[in-house]
């Protein structure tokens, strides 16, 4: 195996071992070479004591999906150690801590092993317990960076950046660096045939996860008011605002917060309070994720009926119940998109990495108080946590949020009478008033008992012609949501289709088969409703293939319920495992129903 810029590494360790700052200190280091790079961190979900697992992915040609093999593994966990040598691709390396012994029965013979003592050495320079264990995952950085490559000075920058006020800190991380560089000189022929090498494409890029990009759009869309209930792998898109919040939403004369984030006592809590904040006027969010979702439905539903504007913000995780926190999904599709008991349809953004998911929250919010609803932005664990290069972010600084039809003091003057939930215009959104602003804005907020005029009701006929009219609201919605994405190979009659984080793997797929001598046409979904160009798409080809992240194809569901299509016509390639999607497996799969369609 040899090549440049192509290669995974992949690196097994035990949770709380101070691993973390290691493996980012390789990606960066990659990266700051301006070379593409990716990174995938597989952690399990208690605090301390389990296998973790960080695969970097170093990619000339900017692939951002997980790749299906591994070719440099350095198995630093012993319990582990045999499920980590199985994963490495023939004619990969295996690097390991040989300060203890492996069976001859922990080999293969179609890898190389390396063996390089890093806990001896580090026990002979370092003293303390832990500062040995944390100096023995700083040691196999400077192991990788001779094996494949990396600039020394440039790890040697990062972390004097790093420690900026604390000398002995870079000193200290440098030795450990040093012993394994050193070691692996001295002992393997360096570099590896797979290596690095320095490329000029990373400028103007900036690596970042998606839950800290869709925080940061929040505070650029106005959001004021966040509630939550903490939850994996959600979290951190709180935490990230609350960051923002507090280095920028400060009054300058007074001091005081220009913002409320509150950490309910569950999710049930947490949606009543955003609800509660969107009515009086304020832009207000929610992040959560599968199991917040099943508790916030009634609310979510109340929303829907009251016509309040929010915003949820879905990191879908493996489930049902309490699933595996820490793995990746899209499983929630069908319980997002009809939340809530009764009829009920909500408005679903999906955003496909970290950059979307900072123009989606700003998308999201605006679409909320234009349409008068909960808007649920559909990310997952792989994009809100993981690594991803993604070009850095523009804002357009003459951006006015777009309020929607909110009536003001003037012009509810001028009004001789103001009625709620009445289609002034015929597109099925009617006008609303915040609370305090005139006398004549004032109205009986209830959930689905009100008439269209704002009046309490138990009337039938009053009822169904108000739910009449929120389907007026849901075409008017499909034409104002972001558009699909759609590529075409060439005019066959097979396509290609997906959402959100499957979006890198099929492209890198479409690239494949294209070496194949097989194109297919391509359509990415930003939006549910459906577009129009969507039902378009599936209507020119005989077979469309829908790559999703769950078991029982959940988006085809809604494409068949939702815009007619036929059944026979979608054809699901599923992915399920928990593991991020990748590219191996698009593939494979659609060769296979290719080959099925010829041999029928």
């Amino acid at each position: 195996m040899a090549s440049v810029n192509d290669v995974v590494i992949k690196i097994g360790t035990v949770n709380g071992t101070g691993s973390a700052s290691a493996n980012g200190l390789l990606r960066k280091a990659i990266f700051r070479m301006g070379i593409p790079v990716v990174g995938k961190n597989y952690f399990p979900s208690n605090i301390q004591g389990l296998p973790t697992w960080y695969e970097i992915r170093v990619t000339g040609k900017g692939y951002q999906s997980r790749s299906n093999r591994v070719d440099v593994m350095v198995a630093m966990n012993a319990q582990t150690y045999a499920q980590d040598m199985a994963e490495v691709e023939p004619g990969g390396w295996l690097i390991y801590d040989s300060t203890w012994p492996r069976s001859q029965m922990l080999n293969r013979p179609d890898i190389t092993v390396i063996g390089i003592p890093f806990s001896r050495l580090c026990n002979e320079q370092f003293e303390g317990a832990r500062a040995r264990i944390l100096m023995k995952n700083i040691a196999y950085v400077g192991a990788i960076a001779a094996l494949l490559d990396i600039d020394l000075d440039i790890i040697t920058k990062l972390l004097e950046e790093t420690f900026a006020t604390k000398a002995h800190l870079i000193e200290s991380n440098m030795q450990a660096i040093r012993l394994g560089y050193d070691y692996a000189l001295a002992h393997v022929v360096c570099p590896l045939p797979m290596r690095v090498e320095a490329m000029d494409a990373t400028n103007g890029n900036i690596i970042i996860d998606g839950n800290t990009a869709a925080g940061l759009g929040c505070m650029y869309a106005g959001a004021t008011v966040g509630a939550w209930y903490p939850i994996t792998p959600s979290t951190s898109l709180m935490d990230a605002f609350r960051s923002f919040c507090e280095r920028y939403r400060i009054d300058p004369k007074t001091g005081k917060n220009n913002y409320a984030i509150i950490q309910a006592e569950d999710e049930l809590a947490a949606i009543g309070m955003v609800l509660g904040a969107a009515w009086n006027g304020a832009r207000s969010f929610t992040p959560t994720s599968g199991p917040g979702i099943s508790l916030m439905s009634e609310f979510i539903g109340f929303a829907y009926y009251a016509e309040i504007p929010t915003v949820i913000f879905d990191v879908q995780r493996t489930g049902p119940s309490t699933g595996m926190p820490t793995r990746t999904q899209q499983c929630d599709l069908i319980s997002c998109a009809f939340a809530s008991h009764g009829d009920t349809k909500h408005v679903l953004l999906f955003p496909a990495d970290p950059s979307e998911c900072f123009h989606t929250a700003v998308q999201a919010f605006d679409l909320a108080e234009r349409l008068q609803t909960p808007v649920i932005v559909m990310s997952d664990l792989d994009i809100g946590m993981n690594d991803w290069m993604i070009p850095e972010l523009e804002w357009d600084e003459n951006y006015v949020p777009d309020r929607g039809k909110v009536l003001g003091a003037a012009e509810l003057e001028k009004m001789e009478e103001f009625h709620r939930y009445l289609d002034v215009d015929g597109d099925g959104i009617p006008y609303r008033t915040l609370p305090g602003v005139h006398p004549k804005g004032s109205y009986f907020t209830r959930g689905s008992g009100h008439t269209k005029y704002g009046s309490y009701t138990e009337d039938s006929a009053a009822y169904q012609g108000v739910v009449d009219r929120l389907l007026v609201k849901w075409e008017t919605a499909r034409a104002m949501l972001p558009k699909p994405e759609i590529r075409y190979a060439k005019q066959n009659r097979i396509g290609l289709l997906t959402i959100g984080s499957g979006d890198g793997a099929c492209k890198e797929a479409l690239d494949r088969l294209t070496t194949q001598n097989v194109g297919l046409n391509y359509c990415r979904i930003k939006a549910f409703p459906f577009a129009d160009e969507v039902k378009q798409f599936i209507e020119q080809h005989d077979i469309v293939y829908v790559v999703e992240q769950n078991r029982d194809a959940q988006l085809r569901t809604l494409l068949i319920n939702d815009i007619g299509s036929k059944q026979a016509k979608l054809v699901p390639l599923l992915h399920y495992n928990g593991m991020p999607i990748n590219a191996g497996f698009v593939v494979t799969r659609v060769l296979e129903e290719i080959a099925k369609g010829q041999a029928a």
